[in-house]
């Protein structure tokens, strides 16, 4: 794995192998960015799921101001907080995803969810989000998926990568 543009465009990013995880795919997280650049620049960002943090660290690549590190995993966290020596403005936290959206008091410009697929917690999450008021009026969620989406925001994108889809939603 490897950021793929951006200031740290190259940097390589450890992984890990747990049961039910898997990296976002190069192609799928150029297209990704590529469509939501114009969100990123001194954006706040969090990034729920986050894994090995590869798509945190891809916004604060491309611009973003600061981005929030969740999972509940401590081999992702560690992985984590290896892949972001050397980078500013990243804050890791070690929690459930629901633990830690009503620990937030602030709002965020781009949300980037990527949670397991097998799970299905995809729409309770955006709910707990909307309902913790947690993305800022201009903001985006970003989210890949394989399960149906059911919200109440607008779909600005919505792109197929095979079982996979990814949707950008906005308020």
């Amino acid at each position: 794995m490897r950021v793929i543009s951006g200031k740290y465009k190259g940097k390589i990013l450890e992984g890990f192998d747990i049961k039910g995880t898997r990296p976002t795919m190069d192609r799928i997280k150029e297209s990704m960015f590529a469509s939501i650049q114009n969100y990123l620049k001194e954006a706040i960002v969090l990034d729920l799921f986050a894994g090995s943090g590869s798509l945190g660290i891809e916004a604060l690549s491309n611009g973003a101001k600061s981005c929030y590190f969740v999972d509940k995993n401590k081999i992702a966290v560690k992985t984590i907080t290896k892949n972001t020596e050397g980078i500013s403005d990243c804050f890791i936290l070690h929690k459930d995803c629901f633990e830690a959206l009503d620990t937030f008091k602030i709002q965020f410009d781009v949300i980037l969810l990527d949670p397991p697929y097998h799970d299905n917690l995809i729409n309770k999450v955006i709910d707990k989000i909307i309902d913790n008021n947690l993305l800022s009026d201009k903001g985006i969620i970003v989210c890949e998926v394989e399960e149906n989406l059911v919200t109440n925001l607008d779909i600005i994108k919505e792109k197929s990568y095979g079982k996979k889809k990814v949707f950008v939603l906005k308020k």
